[in-house]
């Protein structure tokens, strides 16, 4: 068997723009000025807590968790309002369709959303029953710490060498690598392909399209074993 594991921020899911509404609402609450765009997004992937703390610095780190509370409560808010609802990239839904089909993988997610918001995301996209193993920000350390990954590899039974984290951060690339497994970077989402070649991805795709010629040549598919 193999372990395809998916990021969503980013990855499988265009969130930007809540993404960015949440934070200027943890800024607001603490009276301090909200970072440029690029500053802003530059953190996605990370747990909230230490997305704050890296945005903030060593300074305020004293306003970290009213910020990320603040943050928490105005997306559980705007979810009931139906207001929260982050569409998937484009070809992202046929792919995950397609490795889901295939009998000799798994799929996964590993991701610095909390469990709530994964559960939201698979309500919303009819995305139920797909991933065997979801890894999130309430029981692991943040990315790029390689928890998320070999907690997957250990729920599934998965070598490391049979796993390939895909996701759009550097944080994504590094969590794979440490944990051993196999890592592909996509251009879609929040760290370039500069910082994705930095974190340790082993090929970098522009589409979901160029997805499964990658992900087999990766792994090394076998195409008569299951």
């Amino acid at each position: 068997m193999y372990l395809i594991i998916f990021d969503v921020d980013g990855t499988l899911v265009d969130s930007q723009n809540t993404i960015l509404h949440g934070l200027a609402v943890g800024f607001e609450a603490v009276g301090l000025p909200m970072p440029d765009r690029r500053t802003a997004l530059s953190i996605v992937g990370r747990s909230l807590e230490e997305a704050f703390a890296d945005l903030v610095g060593p300074d305020h780190l004293d306003k970290v968790s009213v910020m990320a509370d603040a943050y928490r409560s105005s997306k559980i808010s705007r979810r009931e309002q139906g207001l929260e609802v982050d569409p998937l990239y484009p070809g992202a839904k046929q792919a995950i369709e397609r490795l889901h089909a295939r009998d000799e993988v798994l799929l996964g997610i590993a991701t610095g959303k909390a469990l709530r918001g994964v559960r939201h995301l698979q309500d919303t996209h009819s995305l139920h029953d797909t991933f065997v193993t979801i890894q999130t920000a309430d029981t692991s350390p943040s990315k790029p710490h390689p928890d998320m990954v070999l907690r997957a590899i250990s729920e599934t039974g998965v070598e490391p060498d049979r796993t390939l984290m895909i996701g759009d951060t550097s944080f994504d690339m590094e969590m794979a690598r440490s944990a051993g497994a196999h890592a592909l970077g996509v251009t879609w989402g929040y760290h370039d392909t500069a910082r994705l070649s930095a974190g340790g991805a082993e090929r970098i795709i522009d589409s979901f399209e160029d997805l499964d010629r990658s992900v087999d040549e990766i792994l090394n598919f076998d195409k008569e074993t299951v």
